[in-house]
C-alpha cells in the first residue's frame, strides 16, 4: 500500500507511533478550534463536536501507549509478544466514542426542549471547518498507513477521526439549516443524529477489537494464498500432504500453524530442508506471516489428534443383559 503525493522519507516516517503523535497534537489543536466556536456561537452542535475532540485525545494518548507496548519483543512471561495490545487500544477508543454519544445526546436534548439563539455563526462554521480540514487529512493518510503496517490501534484511531469529520460536517450543515429556517431546533436535532452515529462506529470498533482477542483467523485473501502454495507443493507428486492448517491474527503479526506428512523413508535432513523451502515461500506470499510446521510420517497422527478422534468415535453397543 503506497502513499501518493509524499516522497518515499516522508512515508519511511509515517509508522503508526510517528502518525499517533500527530494525532495528539492534532487533537489538542482541534479541542481549542471547536470549543472557540462553541463559545462564540452557543451551538449545541459544536458543543457535541468539541466533546469528542477530548475523546479524540484521550484515545490517541492510549493508542500511541499501546502501539508503543506492542512493540516490545517477546520475552520470557510472552513468548509469542505484545502485539495483541492494539486490541485494547480499538476497545477503548470505541467505549470513549460511546460514551461521548451519550454526553452528546443529553446536551442536545436539553437544548431541544429549550432553543437558544445562535450567534457569531460565520466566525463558528470557520473554525469548525478548519479543524475538519485537519481531521481528514490526517485520518486519509493513517488509513493508508494502517493498512499498511497491519496496525488495529492506528486503524482504530483513525477510523475515530473519520467519525469527527462526519460529526463536524453534519453539525455544520445544522447550524447553515437553523439559520437560513430560523429553526433553532434544527441545531438540537443534527446534533441526536450526530450522537446516534458515533454510537454505531464506537460498536462497531468495540466488535473488532473483540475479534482480536479471540485469535481471529487471517482474512479470506491470505487464507487463500496459503491455501494454493500448499496445494501446489502437495501436487508435486513427492507425497507430501498437509492438514490441520490454523492461523490467527496479533496486530500486525499474522501466524499459521500446520502439519507436514512426508514418506517415512526421507531423512530428516530431506524434510527440514523442504519445510525450511515452504516457510519462506509462505512469507513472500503473507508478508508478516509467522508460519509453525510440525513434521510427520506419513499415516501418523499426533497425540493429541489421536485423542480428539477417538473422544468423537461412537461408543460401541452396549452388549445385551444376560439372564438373571
Amino acid at each position: 500500500m503506497t502513499l501518493p503525493f509524499f516522497s518515499s522519507s516522508a512515508v519511511a516516517w509515517m509508522q503508526p507511533r510517528n502518525l499517533l503523535r500527530v494525532s495528539v497534537a492534532v487533537a489538542v489543536v482541534t479541542i481549542v478550534l471547536k470549543t472557540l466556536a462553541w463559545w462564540l456561537t452557543g451551538s449545541v452542535g459544536l458543543l457535541s463536536d468539541a466533546l469528542e475532540s477530548f475523546v479524540n485525545l484521550a484515545g490517541a494518548m492510549f493508542a500511541l501507549t499501546m502501539v508503543t507496548v506492542a512493540k516490545r519483543p517477546a520475552d520470557t512471561e510472552h513468548p509469542y509478544g505484545h502485539h495483541k495490545a492494539e486490541y485494547f487500544s480499538a476497545g477503548f477508543e470505541g467505549v470513549l466514542v460511546m460514551g461521548a454519544s451519550l454526553a452528546i445526546a443529553w446536551a442536545a436534548l436539553s437544548r431541544l426542549w429549550n432553543p437558544q439563539p445562535l450567534a457569531q455563526l460565520s466566525w463558528g462554521l470557520v473554525l469548525s471547518l478548519v479543524s475538519t480540514g485537519f481531521n481528514g487529512l490526517l485520518a486519509w493518510v493513517m488509513l493508508r498507513s494502517a493498512r499498511k503496517y497491519r496496525s488495529t490501534a492506528l486503524l482504530g484511531d483513525a477510523r475515530h477521526l473519520l467519525t469527527d469529520v462526519w460529526t463536524s460536517g453534519g453539525v455544520v450543515a445544522g447550524l447553515l439549516a437553523a439559520a437560513w429556517t430560523g429553526w433553532l431546533w434544527v441545531d438540537a436535532l443534527v446534533a441526536l443524529g450526530v450522537a446516534a452515529h458515533i454510537c454505531v462506529q464506537g460498536m462497531q470498533l468495540v466488535w473488532q477489537s473483540s475479534q482480536g482477542l479471540m485469535d481471529q483467523a487471517l482474512g479470506a485473501p491470505q487464507r487463500l494464498q496459503i491455501d494454493t502454495l500448499l496445494d501446489g507443493y502437495a501436487r508435486r507428486g513427492d507425497g507430501v500432504v498437509f492438514d490441520n492448517v490454523s492461523s490467527r491474527q496479533a496486530g500486525e503479526r499474522s501466524f499459521v500453524d500446520l502439519h507436514m506428512h512426508v514418506p517415512g523413508h526421507w531423512s530428516v535432513q530431506r524434510a527440514a530442508q523442504l519445510r525450511t523451502e515452504i516457510e519462506a515461500a509462505l512469507l513472500q506470499a503473507v508478508p508478516g506471516l509467522y508460519a509453525r510446521i510440525e513434521l510427520l510420517p506419513l499415516g501418523m497422527a499426533t497425540a493429541s489428534e489421536a485423542a480428539a478422534e477417538a473422544a468423537e468415535a461412537p461408543l460401541p453397543d452396549a452388549a445385551a443383559p444376560g439372564p438373571a
